[in-house]
């Protein structure tokens, strides 16, 4: 997904496909990408994404800048190009380029930028929740995938990720490292889904 501290590429095994973990692996811009698109679609088809768009865009990698300044229409057709790179394109490629506008506003088109100099989780994550795109919970599991897999550790990031950031948890894409944990990480929130549906009946009766 990113680069650790030491601006060397980690080996992932979120997307499943090799080459789409190697870019995730290298490309900090590939991870938040992945990260972003990581909704309502199998966390595969999500990471396997920033792959995708890299090669419709004629490379093998993702430029902040150059996804900032392309034209609206001509990428939003790299989205919707079957197979589209997302259930609902048109919305995720605008998503994406908001994110790498911000990217280029604020941190000069450097997505590792973002987590870089941060001296606190708290602060890293207030800027993750900043990107366009990014709520609190996919700051937290974001932070606690750069935590886990990237070696992204500053002072008291564990307990921003919150349960996200628990050792031996089994919750989101941080969790993943191969199939068996992303079975695991599956079930989990099958499970969640299916408590939470439940309190809603349960809610509805005692109304």
């Amino acid at each position: 997904m990113t680069r650790s501290d030491s601006g060397e590429s980690r080996t992932v095994r979120i997307a499943q496909d090799p080459d789409a973990d190697e870019l995730l692996g290298r490309s900090p811009l590939a991870a938040l990408v992945g990260m972003l698109l990581d909704q309502q679609v199998p966390m595969e088809w999500a990471f396997t994404g920033p792959l995708t768009l890299a090669r419709r865009m004629g490379s093998d990698d993702l430029d902040a800048r150059k996804i900032a300044a392309h034209d609206p229409d001509a990428f939003t057709g790299l989205f919707t190009e079957k197979p589209a790179l997302h259930r609902y394109p048109g919305s995720m490629a605008k998503r994406v380029r908001q994110l790498c506008q911000y990217l280029v506003t604020e941190y000069d088109g450097q997505a590792q930028a973002v987590w870089a100099d941060a001296a606190t989780g708290a602060e890293l994550l207030e800027r993750l929740k900043a990107l366009p795109g990014f709520g609190t919970q996919k700051a937290q599991i974001f932070l606690a995938l750069l935590g886990k897999q990237f070696g992204v550790r500053p002072a008291g990031w564990r307990e921003a990720a919150g349960e996200y950031g628990e050792e031996g948890s089994h919750r989101s894409v941080a969790d993943i490292t191969g199939p068996d944990s992303l079975a695991e990480v599956r079930a989990f929130k099958q499970q969640a889904k299916a408590a939470a549906r439940a309190a809603a009946r349960a809610a509805g009766r005692s109304g």
